[in-house]
Parts: structure tokens; C-alpha cells; sequence
């Protein structure tokens, strides 16, 4: 039995059971698969684990800022996390270290307004991370399963639906500045249907991860898109998230 994974040790007949010949072909194959730090490349594995680890991050900041009450840093850290998310994306940064602040900022943004809204309906973020959960799944599965197929289209008309909806809720944010509920497309019925369609829109988002992920591995790109990559889908589900608790909350009233 092997008790490394070391590639230059495990390929060597002294460590892999006193075998006195040696095929490369049979021992390469027989051998752990490559990994980034092998190749230099990013895998779709190491964009998962990144992922999970800016997850985590966020979790605990925001688990420090609901247990400490600190609802009120989560409008500062609205706003430092939408700056800090602009430049990683116009600056293409792939330093990790900016890639983890991120996210934990974003967890003290979602650590508050969870506390909030938890306040006002009791038992509504449980509910909110399980829909995101099961979307996030649901979606994964349709991708794999090739029920929804990333063409030129589909990518055409998911990007454009975004930047439009983000224009209109700019507009709504600057409308009630100088109106009570601004357009009021958080109101209501149309509160629940623009709800509904934003929740589509980020799941649609996902799939369009996803398919950038799959595709960035296959071309081989350098292993530093992973951070990158795994900064992408956070952003998504932060988003999913956040969407799914203000339709719950407009439910709820």
C-alpha cells in the first residue's frame, strides 16, 4: 500500500511494494491523478474547495457579527464589499489574500442583514439558506445533466437580462431616495414578481459559472483563475441569497 502521494516517490518500485520492474506507463496510470499544484493549471476540484473556503470565511465573519450585534457595520460593509468586488473584477486580481477579504467582509454585510430580517420573521434566514442551498443545487444538476445548455444565446441574453435589471435597481435605489419605496418593485405583487425574476436571473448566473469553470479547466488556464473563479460564484450566491430573503420577507408581510 502507497503511503504518499508524492509522484516522484510512489512512481519508484522502492515505494510501491519492492516491485523489482518498473513500468512507467503502468505505474503512471496506477498513480494519483495531477493536481494544480502538479500542473500549474486550475481543476474544477480546486475551484470547489476555493469556493467552499471563501464560504467559510464569510460564515464565521458572519457568525462573529450576528453573535456580537454588530448590525451596524453592515451598510459600511455593503459598501466596501461592492467597491472591493469592482476592483477585483475590473483589475482581474487573483491575489488571494484581497479574494479572502471579500468575502469576509461580505460575511459581516450578510452576518447583519440577516440578524435584521431574522428580527423582523423569526426562522426566515434558516429558510433562505436552504433555498439557496436547493437552488444551487437544482441547477448544478440540470447543468451536469445537460437540461439546460450553455449556448452563445443563452449567454447573450442571461448577461444582458443582469446588466438591465441592475440599471433598474439603481434607478429604484436613487427614486427613493426622493420617494417613499422608490418605484416599488419591492412592494407587493410586483415586489414578489421582480422576487421571482431576480432569483431565476442569479440561478441563471450560476449555470453561466458553472459552464466558465468547466470550460477554464479544459483550456488549461493558469492556476490563479481558480480564486477568481471561485470569487465569481460567491458573488452569485451571495446575490441568490439575498434575493431569496427579500422575497420571503415580502411574503411573509
Amino acid at each position: 500500500m502507497r503511503t504518499s502521494t508524492n509522484p516522484a516517490l510512489t512512481r519508484s518500485p522502492a515505494f510501491v511494494g519492492g516491485a523489482q520492474t518498473h513500468d512507467p506507463l503502468e505505474a503512471a496510470y496506477a498513480g494519483p491523478s495531477a493536481t494544480s499544484r502538479d500542473t500549474g493549471r486550475m481543476t474544477v476540484d480546486d475551484v470547489v474547495y476555493r469556493t467552499g473556503v471563501l464560504l467559510a470565511t464569510a460564515v464565521v465573519t458572519g457568525g462573529i457579527t450576528w453573535a456580537l450585534d454588530l448590525g451596524a457595520l453592515t451598510f459600511p460593509a455593503a459598501i466596501v464589499g461592492l467597491v472591493l468586488a469592482l476592483v477585483i473584477i475590473f483589475k482581474q486580481v487573483m491575489n488571494p489574500a484581497v479574494i479572502l477579504a471579500y468575502a469576509a467582509v461580505e460575511g459581516v454585510f450578510l452576518g447583519g442583514i440577516s440578524q435584521i430580517f431574522n428580527g423582523l420573521y423569526p426562522g426566515i434566514v434558516v429558510q433562505a439558506v436552504v433555498g439557496t442551498a436547493g437552488v444551487t443545487g437544482v441547477m448544478l444538476g440540470l447543468y451536469k445533466s445537460g437540461r439546460i445548455r450553455v449556448t452563445p444565446r443563452f449567454t447573450k441574453v442571461v448577461t444582458g437580462a443582469t446588466i438591465g435589471f441592475f440599471v433598474l435597481i439603481m434607478v429604484n435605489l436613487v427614486a427613493g431616495i426622493f420617494t417613499d419605496g422608490g418605484l416599488g418593485l419591492r412592494q407587493g405583487p410586483l415586489g414578489i414578481a421582480v422576487g421571482l425574476f431576480a432569483i431565476g436571473l442569479a440561478s441563471f448566473n450560476l449555470v453561466l459559472d458553472f459552464d466558465l469553470v468547466e470550460r477554464g479547466a479544459q483550456q488549461g488556464l493558469p492556476d490563479r483563475y481558480g480564486w477568481f473563479a471561485a470569487f465569481g460564484i460567491m458573488v452569485t450566491l451571495v446575490w441568490l441569497y439575498v434575493e431569496i430573503l427579500r422575497l420571503l420577507s415580502i411574503l411573509r408581510d
